[in-house]
């Protein structure tokens, strides 16, 4: 648990001290107005410590917790303890939905168990339903990873499905940046920190994702890590409940990770060490099903048959379905859609292949429109991830 502490002295010092002696790790101690103040002002080191922080514990005062500090938290995926002894600070903390107030003087204990405490109350009883969860994979050499979870999103909510997007991407990952949405949103980190406390649910995944009209439906997109170095956030146990709770939030939970899938054993001098890439091994051995996805070209298609007896080996739960992107006459000449289906039988043993053609201007109008490529009725790149789509 990481925790920033925002209460007047001399409580603040007393609060942080009774959470260290719970073991719960106290980012920075700040005065209210401090946060109040670092709203508008992103350079400042309350904005830092919410990137790592789970929790805001504040004294609720009605000049501290106001709507745009809320909203600040929320934008970094830290949960609100209010902290408040007068009414009219409990019915400030009641009219923006958080739990109870604890009082002023509360004990490290007590702080300590509404910090692990559900933030959200539970759904009511019955048998949720629950949805699949679809990794898109490829080789290195940019076959489209993104661009096809993208698109294939679109289609899914265009059909009045609930569509969620995880960018579990450690080396590479640029959902949010597609889409134009912002780097500071928590996105899929923070849900997988949220596991450790057994808080993550419905209503939770909701408040940390980014939506994204379409249609009736918006899509939920949790964007991935915003600096290199927040890669062992993806731990493998979180990663793997993350996408367990996200099944019952979304009917269509599409994941997009990085290329690589070596496990790095031999050159690892801790083995008990946490691995970059045990995001992407992670996904696939929860996928329900993997796209796996090569580049139309002499390259692409041996980097893509060359991979798919490691993703056998790490997904083999999974149904897979095979995808070869931006097939054109241009890389294998006459007959491509022929010449690939050839290849792929004779070199690995695939009959089952999709073919998505070569459409620059879908794509590019799509970069440039920070959206997802639309499905289309006329044939191109556009029609053919919606067919595809058709199939999950």
């Amino acid at each position: 648990m990481s925790v920033i502490v925002a209460a007047a002295e001399p409580h603040g010092s007393r609060i942080a001290s009774a959470l260290a002696d719970e073991d719960v790790d106290v980012v920075l101690t700040v005065a209210p107005d401090e946060l109040v103040r670092a709203v508008g002002d992103q350079a400042s080191r309350i904005w830092d410590a919410l990137r790592v922080a789970d929790t805001v514990v504040i004294h609720a005062t009605r000049a501290v917790l106001v709507p745009e500090v809320v909203a600040m938290c929320d934008r970094s995926g830290a949960r609100i303890v209010a902290l408040g002894d007068r009414a009219a600070e409990r019915r400030t903390v009641a009219a923006f939905g958080l739990p109870p107030a604890l009082p002023v003087v509360a004990s490290g204990r007590e702080l300590r168990d509404a910090i692990a405490t559900r933030s959200f109350p539970a759904e009511a009883p019955g048998e949720a339903s629950r949805g699949s969860v679809t990794v898109v994979w490829g080789p290195h050499g940019a076959p489209g990873r993104t661009t096809l979870v993208l698109a294939l999103a679109a289609a899914l909510a265009l059909d009045d499905r609930r569509v969620a997007i995880v960018d579990a991407d450690t080396h590479a990952p640029s959902v949010a940046q597609r889409l134009d949405l912002p780097d500071e949103a928590p996105g899929f980190p923070a849900a997988c920190r949220q596991t450790d406390y057994g808080v993550l649910d419905d209503a939770e995944l909701t408040r940390l994702s980014a939506p994204v009209d379409l249609g009736r439906q918006p899509i939920e997109v949790l964007t991935g890590i915003n600096r290199p170095a927040r890669w062992p956030e993806l731990s493998p146990g979180r990663v793997v409940c993350a996408l367990d709770v996200a099944r019952s939030w979304a009917d269509h939970v599409l994941v997009d990770v990085g290329a690589s899938l070596d496990a790095d054993e031999e050159i690892a001098s801790d083995i008990d060490a946490p691995r970059r890439n045990q995001a992407a091994l992670a996904a696939l051995g929860a996928a329900d099903s993997v796209i796996a996805l090569g580049l139309g070209d002499p390259v692409g298609m041996s980097r893509l048959i060359r991979g798919l007896a490691r993703l056998d080996e790490v997904a083999a739960a999974a149904e897979r379905t095979t995808v070869v992107n931006r097939v054109s006459g241009g890389a294998v000449g006459v007959d491509a859609a022929g010449q690939v289906r050839r290849a792929l039988a004779q070199y690995g043993d695939i009959d089952d292949v999709w073919l998505l053609p070569d459409d620059p201007r879908a794509a590019e109008r799509a970069l440039l429109g920070a959206r997802p490529v639309l499905p289309r009725r006329r044939p191109g790149l556009a029609h053919a991830v919606g067919r595809l789509a058709a199939t999950l």
